[in-house]
């Protein structure tokens, strides 16, 4: 037997973090069965402190919303209490929310197979060869991304009617042949797994507990995300307002993303830079500042239909007055507008050092002010041309695009 545990007021660790299943209580561990009764309080969802009775403690089901709870947590700072949920509360889980605000020394953690763990088991598939996601309290779109030919992916719902949503989804960018597998209340007496192509999706009654496992097939012409900067312009919904495929692509280049980074996307017409900056990495993250209410809106819908609308603030407004309490960035990319008195010289100040600044220019006036600024800070500046075939009666020529000057600074 597992001696009790004996806590002392300011005693570490005060608080248990305890993963728990679908077969409750019978799947704890003896310390975590231990933990669980030594505490004075328990908080969970109501499945979760069903799934653990009998408690002699006392218990308190989450608020909504779920924060309102931590001020009470963290008033028991010292003494035994436990925090229940769902399998690894440490992925996708409430864990890294709560050591946000409780040092991890004082906490005690007894994870569970979490639902990837789970359905990865009976798949049989490997997790490192899989991309795990959540769509649980996320935009189904955020999914896009990922969604690559041969791809094995594990989203855990929002609800019952997440699969099918994801099917239509599927079917909706040419990847309808792909085989969704929807495994439900995995690891207790009501499990079941059922599977189906997306395209002929009719699964019912499945509950609101499951995750949906999609082996993505891609039919000819399918709507795919490509890996690569430069995606084709046809995928921005636009005014002509728009950094084009070939010099967005050079300008990503040169802003050189790295993962968990913010740009500033300052005069950012249809937020192609923003959006082809985020999907560069799962956690990089924009800021978006266009002065146009209707070019704002269609950043939003741009950027929720490429699948990173969680990841792209939007800011209306003017550049230089804009600047002013948004967060630090890593890169900056202007443009429009780059000729506005003082614009530059904010943006090289806010940079840290090896923060990178770029700007492109099309007018005389942007690239003077271009010129002015690399002939005091340095930097490179070049000149980036295109030209595309078209008819010319029954043969073909080529028309030349707008020049783009480019300034390209890296602050020392």
């Amino acid at each position: 037997m597992t001696a009790p545990l004996a806590f002392a007021p300011g005693a570490l660790p005060w608080l248990t973090l305890i993963g728990i299943g679908e077969d409750g209580r019978a799947g704890l561990s003896p310390a975590a069965a231990a933990a669980l009764d030594a505490a004075e309080v328990v908080y969970g969802g109501r499945r979760h402190l069903a799934l653990a009775a009998p408690l002699a403690a006392e218990t308190r089901s989450w608020p909504s919303p779920i924060g309102e709870a931590y001020p009470g947590i963290l008033a028991r700072r010292g003494r035994p209490t436990c925090i229940l949920a769902t399998g690894d509360p440490f992925h996708y889980g409430i864990g890294a929310e709560i050591a946000r605000l409780v040092p991890a020394p004082e906490i005690r953690a007894f994870p569970q197979p979490s639902a990837f763990s789970l359905a990865a088991a009976r798949l049989g598939w490997s997790l490192p060869e899989t991309a795990c996601i959540t769509l649980h309290g996320r935009d189904l779109l955020s999914i896009v991304p990922h969604l690559q030919p041969g791809a094995h992916l594990l989203a855990l719902s929002w609800d019952g009617a997440t699969p099918a949503a994801l099917a239509g989804l599927l079917t909706e960018r040419g990847l309808g042949r792909s085989r969704l597998t929807v495994l439900e209340a995995m690891g207790g007496p009501q499990e079941r797994i059922r599977a189906d192509r997306a395209d002929g999706f009719g699964l019912a009654d499945i509950a609101a507990l499951n995750t949906v496992a999609v082996e993505v097939e891609a039919e000819p012409g399918a709507r795919i995300v490509s890996l690569s900067p430069g995606l084709d312009d046809a995928w921005f919904e636009n005014d002509g307002q728009l950094t084009k495929a070939e010099i967005r692509a050079v300008t990503l280049a040169a802003l050189r993303p790295r993962a968990g980074e913010i740009l500033w996307d300052l005069g950012a017409g249809s937020g192609s830079v923003s959006i082809e900056w985020c999907l560069r990495h799962a956690a990089n993250r924009a800021v978006a500042v266009e002065r146009r209410p209707d070019r704002a809106e269609r950043i939003a819908r741009n950027a929720r239909a490429l699948g990173v609308g969680a990841r792209v603030q939007l800011v209306e407004g003017a550049s230089l007055a804009s600047l002013p309490g948004l967060p630090p960035p890593q890169a900056v990319f202007i443009g429009g507008g780059v000729a506005e008195p003082g614009l530059l010289a904010a943006c090289r100040e806010a940079l840290p050092a090896n923060g990178r600044c770029v700007a492109n220019a099309v007018t005389l006036e942007g690239e003077a002010a271009l010129l002015a600024a690399f002939t005091e800070a340095g930097g490179a500046l070049r000149r980036l041309s295109v030209a595309h075939a078209v008819p010319v009666g029954g043969l073909h020529g080529w028309r030349p695009a707008m020049p783009i000057t480019q300034w390209v600074w890296t602050k020392p």
